[in-house]
């Protein structure tokens, strides 16, 4: 096993039951050899927890996740801090972000910064960070402070959420970036001249975790009440997802036609999206499982026969980049039906190996459910095609070589 060093990883909530791709590679690449430290800007809220979360060894420490909460740990950060050649070189960073951004946050990074420089866990030597904004905030702050080198994975909200001029910073003084779309990738290549330091790299899906799935789904074709053709989603209730454009297109149905809607997840919008689904007569036809672990997500894809997300750019710009439930549901021969945003094309080819439909449509999505509804051959086909297509192409294990070789790399250079 080569020599690797102590990385420090830092995460803006450990564990979460919305970011197990970033569970996955953390154990993909502890199995690698990598030696972690996890470093968390939140406590965890959720109340369950997946299966990888304990199989993952690494110790978590938790910052202070508002600085009045624990103003002795903070106040001591300051007091061992201030008087170290880089923290007048820190401050002035700091005020530069500030005042183009005036916010508390920006005051909350800082303070988690000197507390991670001050205390610095297991002696690490090397800092990487999991979202380009506040986490990335964070290690760019305790890497003027401490001198260790950091690195970045984005992923969709932070990079279409910061300013563009805050990412051409952090793009410059990392030693490397990846993230996970080619719309994400090329936004970022186009922010700095250092390109050949962002990186493309899909997360990819452990297989092992996600075994082949080999029984024959039934051919449920909507015309038969007692077997209602199944549509499952997967994913928070929050407007990037387009529940309220799903639930529009499941009203628009055809009275006769017989379907069933299962949605898992949280989030703050499932009081709404209930009362849209009241509103639009169609509450009686869904369930509402809330989170669920993996092991039963997984179930739920065997079981269903179609699988939606209708994508979106929420207003705030917030969007997805490649929903890792999509590439799951595909690991399963499960037809997907979505919208043409960030990586989703990346992975499904409408009439190839799925339905892709514009954003904001819920006509053009009711469309495709109907046909998908009715047609479980088609299904069946574009099913296995999806499969195909991630057993080719979105291999975990790919991700995890991509990655060891980038940090390998810089390592061999301090």
């Amino acid at each position: 096993m080569p020599h690797r060093l102590k990385t420090l990883v830092l995460l803006k909530g450990y564990p979460r039951l919305s970011e197990t791709f970033i569970a996955q590679e953390l154990l993909g690449l502890e199995r690698a050899g990598f030696d972690l430290t996890l470093i968390s800007m939140r406590r965890p809220t959720d109340k369950k927890r997946h299966p990888i979360h304990d199989e993952i060894k690494a110790r978590v420490v938790y910052l202070p996740e508002y600085l009045h909460e624990e103003p002795f740990r903070v106040f001591r950060a300051l007091a061992a801090t201030w008087r170290k050649p880089n923290f007048k070189p820190l401050l002035r960073r700091f005020w530069d972000d500030l005042k183009r951004d005036i916010s508390r946050n920006r005051v909350r990074r800082l303070g988690q910064a000197l507390v991670l420089a001050h205390e610095w866990p297991d002696a690490g030597r090397w800092l990487h960070a999991h979202f380009i904004h506040t986490p990335a905030s964070v290690a760019r702050y305790t890497s003027i402070l401490t001198g260790i080198p950091w690195s970045c994975s984005a992923h969709a909200k932070d990079i279409w959420t910061s300013p563009d001029w805050e990412l051409t910073e952090k793009l410059a003084e990392a030693r490397w970036s990846v993230t996970c779309t080619r719309s994400g990738f090329e936004h970022m290549r186009a922010l700095t001249p250092r390109k050949e330091q962002v990186h493309l790299s899909y997360h990819g899906l452990d297989l092992g975790r996600f075994g082949r799935f080999t029984a024959v789904r039934p051919g449920r074709d909507g015309s038969d009440r007692a077997q209602p053709v199944e549509i499952l989603s997967v994913g928070r209730a929050v407007p990037k997802k387009g529940y309220d454009i799903l639930l529009n297109a499941l009203a628009m149905l055809p009275a006769r036609l017989q379907w069933r809607f299962v949605h898992i997840g949280g989030g703050d919008e499932l009081p709404r999206l209930r009362s849209l689904a009241k509103r639009l007569g169609i509450e009686n036809r869904i369930v509402w499982k809330g989170a669920l672990a993996q092991e039963e997500v997984l179930a739920h894809y065997r079981r269903a026969d179609i699988f939606a997300l209708a994508c979106r750019i929420a207003q705030d710009g917030d969007r997805d980049g490649l929903p890792n439930v999509l590439v799951e549901a595909c690991s399963q021969n499960l037809v997907c039906i979505s919208t043409a945003i960030s990586g989703v094309p990346e992975l499904l080819t409408g009439g190839e190996n799925g339905f892709v439909v514009p954003p904001e449509d819920p006509r053009l999505f009711a469309i495709a459910l109907e046909r998908a509804i009715r047609e479980p051959d088609l299904r069946y086909r574009l099913g296995k095609a999806a499969e195909k297509r991630v057993l080719e192409h979105f291999d975990h294990d790919s991700s995890i070589r991509q990655l060891t070789g980038l940090f390998e790399t810089e390592w061999a250079k301090i």
